[in-house]
């Protein structure tokens, strides 16, 4: 019922954080070639993909919600990774294109209106501040909420060079301060993306999740009374904060024990390492598996 109500929580964010970008986000585009700033352009293009994001992260919501069937027996929780994964790439895009213009922008430079750029600029961070506000807090709990937030951050930074950008050009004149800000934005997102895209691969290709030391759980269920051994020990997750665990222990002798110590590994891994799924089988020897190259660990 916690996940559901947190997903409920982010959901209700993440409709709340859409409504003014998604509005702004016509303004800013319209704005940006209105003016021929590539950095608004740019701050138009990390908006448009805010909404694609945000909307994107309350679908991958609704249909996580789904319960599991036969088919599909640990149910849609997945699907926000992928959903997180995607707007990885998005991000990945739109920074590469952003540096690609601003190259071909220094080149042949264009004629920019600072004062309407920088009043737009404005509009635009007073809306990327609401939306961070109203994602921050919940970002920690969801890959799927992260994606979408620093979608919206790179959008208020974004915002903030434009507005240093427009200052500049007014004072100054110096229009190739427009693409230096763009190159800016576009540098600060790559490797946030990447980070996002890294963490999003990691559970798809159910990799030990991060922060939790798989030789240090080994340890733990090796040191429980009377295991000899642990083999076919795996640790993933199914999506941010749902980190199962299956492994093989080797308990010799009486199995009249077994009950109570694997009622203390499922205890001592949820309370050191916050493993809640866990699904493990007591053997008297070590099984066919410890010798055929899965033991992993």
């Amino acid at each position: 019922m916690s996940g559901n109500h947190g997903a409920g929580s982010n959901e209700r964010s993440l409709w709340i954080a859409l409504a003014p970008t998604a509005t702004f986000m016509v303004a800013e585009i319209v704005g940006g070639l209105l003016t021929g700033s590539l950095a608004l352009i740019s701050d138009a293009a990390h908006m448009a993909t805010d909404v694609v994001g945000l909307v994107i992260a309350i679908v991958a919501i609704r249909i996580g919600r789904r319960p599991p069937d036969v088919r599909r027996s640990f149910g849609y929780e997945r699907f926000e990774i992928l959903a997180a994964a995607f707007n990885a790439l998005l991000l990945f895009g739109v920074a590469l294109y952003i540096l690609y213009e601003a190259w071909r922008r220094l080149s042949e430079p264009g004629q920019i209106d600072s004062t309407a750029m920088l009043v737009i600029a404005v509009l635009g961070l007073g809306v990327n501040l609401f939306a961070v506000w109203m994602l921050r807090s919940k970002q920690d709990n969801s890959l799927n909420v992260k994606g979408a937030y620093l979608e919206v951050l790179s959008d208020l930074l974004g915002s903030v060079g434009v507005i240093i950008a427009a200052i500049v050009i007014r004072f100054t004149g110096w229009e190739w301060v427009d693409s230096l800000i763009a190159v800016a934005i576009g540098l600060w997102v790559l490797p946030r993306s990447w980070t996002l895209l890294r963490q999003s691969v990691n559970i798809l290709l159910e990799g030990v999740p991060d922060g939790i030391d798989p030789a240090a759980v080994h340890d733990t269920l090796r040191g429980l009374p009377g295991v000899t051994d642990v083999h076919d020990l795996h640790i993933w997750a199914m999506t941010s904060g749902r980190v199962s665990l299956t492994a093989h222990l080797v308990v010799p002798g009486d199995a009249a024990g077994v009950a109570g110590l694997l009622d203390q590994a499922r205890t001592t891994l949820h309370e050191r390492f916050d493993i809640g799924h866990v699904t493990l089988q007591c053997e008297p020897a070590p099984c066919a598996d410890a010798a055929a190259g899965h033991r992993f660990l």
